[in-house]
This record gives structure tokens, sequence and C-alpha cells, in this order.
């Protein structure tokens, strides 16, 4: 049963989804690409994919690096066919996160979830959250109509700086916002108009695993 931001079943507006796994994971170290690194006992692309199907996504476009070249197979050999929401795995053009985002926006032609394969913490309801913002203000998506009643604007998904820190995650982009210094989290959504930022203390969405001391964290709160 999909959650909601409030836990429980209801009606949302619905989008497809982008899903950026690219990234050699240098700064993590290990042997495994990045988004095949377990956390809580499945791969961080596994459980991503597991958050987008808790949501109101129609679908799913993965868009794999030619950088990682395990995951794309991986995607393509099972984790796209298990995932409870349907997934089309696309090739990255490996010239960064920009060109590959483009790859997947033109495959979906109109508004989207946009998501990183490093957040392994994502909750369905935050994704929900960001589709709500996007169409209807703060509304729970319980309590708006579809996406195509209405534009859906854009929305970037931030923590604030000190929350992360307080956490114990790292930082390595943030700039300031009504005063406070946020971090983007690699959650957002793609649409028309200006773009609205949009400031959440949440775990779920606070961990982005880049170095090893975020897969330490992430593994001890997925266990928690």
């Amino acid at each position: 049963m999909r959650e909601t931001d409030g836990g429980e079943a209801g009606s949302a507006p619905e989008l497809p989804a982008v899903l950026l796994c690219g990234g050699r994971g240098t700064r993590l170290g290990g042997d495994a690409e990045k988004p095949l690194v377990e956390v809580g006992g499945r791969p961080m692309v596994a459980r991503v994919l597991d958050a987008l199907a808790d949501a109101a996504v129609t679908r799913v476009v993965a868009v794999a690096s030619p950088h990682a070249p395990d995951t794309r197979r991986a995607l393509r050999d099972g984790l796209a066919a298990e995932a409870a929401v349907p997934c089309t795995v696309l090739d990255g053009s490996g010239e960064g996160y920009v060109a590959d985002l483009e790859v997947g926006l033109s495959a979906v032609d109109g508004p989207a979830v946009t998501v990183a394969a490093d957040l392994p913490l994502l909750r369905g309801r935050d994704v929900d959250a960001a589709i709500g913002a996007a169409v209807s203000g703060d509304a729970p998506p319980s309590e708006v109509g579809s996406a195509t009643d209405g534009p859906v604007r854009s929305v970037t998904v931030c923590v604030p700086v000190a929350y992360k820190r307080d956490l114990g995650a790292s930082v390595d982009a943030s700039f300031e916002h009504a005063g406070t210094p946020v971090a983007p989290t690699g959650l957002n959504v793609v649409g028309d108009g200006p773009d609205r930022v949009v400031v959440r203390e949440r775990d779920s969405i606070a961990v982005n695993v880049n170095r090893p001391g975020d897969l330490e964290l992430a593994r001890r709160l997925a266990d928690s």
C-alpha cells in the first residue's frame, strides 16, 4: 500500500521519475560502484526504487552512466524488473549529472520527479511531499488532485546545513535560503515556472552517501 505524508493510503497527483545512477563513488572508496553499495542489506539504487514505488510515481526512467557499468548491468539484469514500479533503463552520456538529467527528462517529456541514487533512506512520503509542493503549495498529496489539473512548478528539496551536521552527514554544496544555509538533497521536481525551494528536516533525505562516514551513518539509521 502506497504511503502518503499522513501515513494513510489516498489519491495523489502522479508524475514520472528520473533516477540518476551515475558516479564512480571514488570519495566513498571500496570496490563496488556507489549505487550498488548496500545499506540495510540492499543496494542503494534498489532502496531508492522502493521509495519511488511507495510514492505517487507512474514510472521510472533510470539513467545509468557509462562510468558505472556494473550498475547499468545490475539494473538491466534484474533490479529494474524487480522494482514495484515500471522502470526503464537508459544509457547516460558520461558527461556528468546535467547531461544525464537531460537524457532522462527527454524520455519523460514533461514534469518529473528527479532523484539521485545516493539517498538510501528516502521514503515514499518524501517524494509525495515534493510532488505536493510542486502542484499545490504545501498541501499533502492526499488533498490535491491530478498533477495534470494545473501547472507543476519546479521544486528543490533541501535540508538545513545545521541539521545535516548535527546528524553527522557530510555537506558538499550549500546556499542561503531565507537567511539559513541549506543543502540540496538530490530530490527535486522539474516542472514549469520558477524554482521553489522547500526545506525539510528529515533524516530520510539528509544523508547523501558520498563518503565512508555517510555510509556508516546511513547503515546505522537504516538499522535503527
